[in-house]
């Protein structure tokens, strides 16, 4: 049985390699590349780590929400939000709503975009309100 490297350890070198050895010796659009190639490899590495947890959350919120059969499928689910949201049955007067929608959105951020900034201040906001407690 061959137990390494893992995939994320080879997409940890692959994305290494073109950070510490194809950007610094490129310039241009190779560099450029370089760089969005790297980035995709983070994704994908967040991706494997975090999505099927964030999915779960996802549909356990929205079949609350919802008030669905458990056994939902995913994918169903925002068909199901979506449709409500477009014949008014469903606003952000609804009571959940909103927060589930953000907590969809910070777990998606999690895996694109874990710097950007109104993430981090989320982050923080959100410890900060868990130590008041």
């Amino acid at each position: 049985m061959q137990d390494r490297p893992t995939p994320d350890e080879l997409l940890e070198a692959v994305a290494s390699f073109l950070r510490d050895h194809v950007m610094p010796a490129s310039t241009g659009t190779v560099a450029f590349h370089a760089r969005v190639a790297a980035n995709a490899l983070d994704i994908v590495r967040r991706e494997f780590a975090l999505a099927p947890a964030a999915a779960q959350r996802e549909q356990a919120a929205l079949v609350e929400l919802l008030q669905v059969d458990p056994n939902t499928e995913l994918a169903q689910l925002n068909q199901l939000l979506c449709e409500r949201i477009a014949s008014g049955q469903c606003g952000l007067d609804t009571p959940g709503l909103a927060d589930c929608l953000w907590q969809i959105t910070l777990d998606k951020l999690a895996i694109d975009q874990p710097s950007y900034d109104t993430y981090l201040r989320s982050l923080r906001h959100g410890a900060a309100d868990d130590e008041e407690r």
